[in-house]
């Protein structure tokens, strides 16, 4: 049976030099946190590595540099300020590819802090909402300290840890953290409903949340044999799980099963994914391979952008040089769904900003990042259309990117167009439309 002691106890095991990783979303163990960070005075030059984390980040905050320095594999909105103050770092990499620094030692972990649901009758924990980058660094930690809390659900896949393999257990009683979504905006619905009518029954979708996403699935209560193999999923799913719409009769990889490695969303969702064995969350080096992704038929990745430009280079990482996101899994999905039989990779957009500044450009920012290369671009979906990218040169492109683009930019990208590729742009778009 598992010994619990206070968080303060806990952390003690934390030492300075120590690298630590903290499970991430809503499964952030928000109290080892703060008492981690309680003993700031005592403990120096001690990194933390995490996915995006949501509530408490304390600890990269300025006054405590010299205690705790972070470096994230993904910029969640709590600590964007700090990421682009300085006072934190972001380590840029695939998300498929995080478990294996810490399986072959570049990353090292001395301490995992975990957030988990209470031991079964055979002493069997579950990671609950975030399994993903999880499970390689308790395989790898020297030490995992975790919070047990009844509050967190109780997941199926890879996730189950024996509690004997926590060197301190803190019990806790606090609600998990939810992740609401309002109404979804007139650009959302009419990128929904673009989207929606490139998906075939019998598809495989991956998505991620927020309002684009909820938009495309609430548009789908007409499909069927839909399958879920996601690296994250929302409460968007529940009705069409509800409606027997997702099924996942046609998928060939784990079919019947929605496999995922983290979720965010309502109590509703938790509830639904507890002791549930329809839903897997899976470690993401399996989740996000493209090998795997590649083998359901009709694989639909559906991702976001900050910029795209007339070429295609999807930006959907940073602003100029200021760091606003992450790669995360936009290149594995993108890539496998676009090798799976009939799948799609879609990037979906709002034509411009709510300042007004268009999201299609002549070229990217300054300094932009080029998350999705425009070799692997398939697709651009705004309010506007869809604009089929694949298979078309850059003057087909950049021509295509500018009729779902805002119609107040239009005629500046058209000049800009053909400044950059000459009487070809004229040409090939005259032939394309003859």
């Amino acid at each position: 049976m598992a010994n619990y002691i206070s968080p303060q106890e806990a952390v003690k095991l934390i030492k300075s030099g120590d690298r630590i990783l903290v499970q991430a979303a809503c499964a952030t163990p928000e109290i080892l946190l703060k008492a981690m960070v309680e003993r700031a005075e005592e403990l120096r030059n001690v990194e933390l590595v995490h996915l995006h984390t949501d509530g408490y980040c304390d600890y990269a905050k300025p006054e405590y540099k010299d205690s705790f320095r972070t470096s994230c594999f993904f910029i969640g909105g709590n600590i964007r300020k700090y990421v682009q103050a300085g006072t934190a770092q972001y380590n840029p990499v695939f998300l498929s590819d995080i478990p294996l620094l810490f399986r072959n030692g570049t990353l090292p972990l001395d301490v995992v802090l975990v957030h988990v649901s209470p031991p079964d009758k055979h002493g069997y924990c579950s990671l609950g909402t975030s399994v993903d980058i999880v499970v390689a660094g308790i395989e790898t930690g020297k030490t995992i300290i975790a919070q047990v809390n009844p509050n967190m659900p109780r997941t199926m896949g890879d996730g189950i840890v024996h509690i004997s393999k926590f060197a301190a257990c803190v019990q806790v009683d606090t609600p998990i953290y939810e992740m609401h979504l309002g109404e979804p905006t007139e650009q959302e619905r009419l990128i929904g409903q673009h989207i929606a009518s490139m998906i075939e029954d019998g598809s495989t979708l991956q998505m991620g949340i927020g309002g684009i996403p909820n938009s495309v699935l609430s548009c789908l209560t007409n499909h069927k044999d839909l399958g879920v193999h996601t690296e994250m999923f929302s409460d968007g799913i529940l009705p069409l799980i509800e409606k027997g719409i997702v099924n996942g009769s046609k998928k060939v990889v784990m079919p019947g099963k929605i496999v995922s490695g983290f979720a965010m969303g309502t109590r509703k969702l938790y509830d639904f994914m507890d002791d549930n064995p329809e839903v897997l969350m899976m470690d993401i080096s399996f989740v996000n391979d493209t090998s795997v992704i590649r083998k359901n038929p009709k694989a639909i990745a559906i991702n976001s952008a900050l910029e795209v430009d007339l070429t295609g280079q999807i930006c959907a990482d940073s602003i100029g040089t200021q760091m606003y996101s992450g790669v995360g899994g936009q290149m594995d999905f993108m890539r496998g769904a676009a090798l799976s039989n009939g799948g799609k990779a879609i990037c979906a957009l709002p034509s411009i900003t709510h300042k007004g500044v268009s999201k299609i450009t002549a070229t990217l920012k300054q300094g932009a990042g080029v998350v999705t290369t425009r070799a692997h671009a398939q697709y651009i979906v705004t309010e506007y259309g869809i604009a089929e990218l694949k298979g078309k040169n850059l003057s087909q492109r950049a021509k295509a990117l500018i009729n779902v683009a805002h119609p107040s930019v239009r005629e500046e990208l058209d000049r800009e167009a053909f400044e950059r590729f000459g009487p070809s742009f004229i040409s090939f778009n005259n032939l394309t439309m003859a």
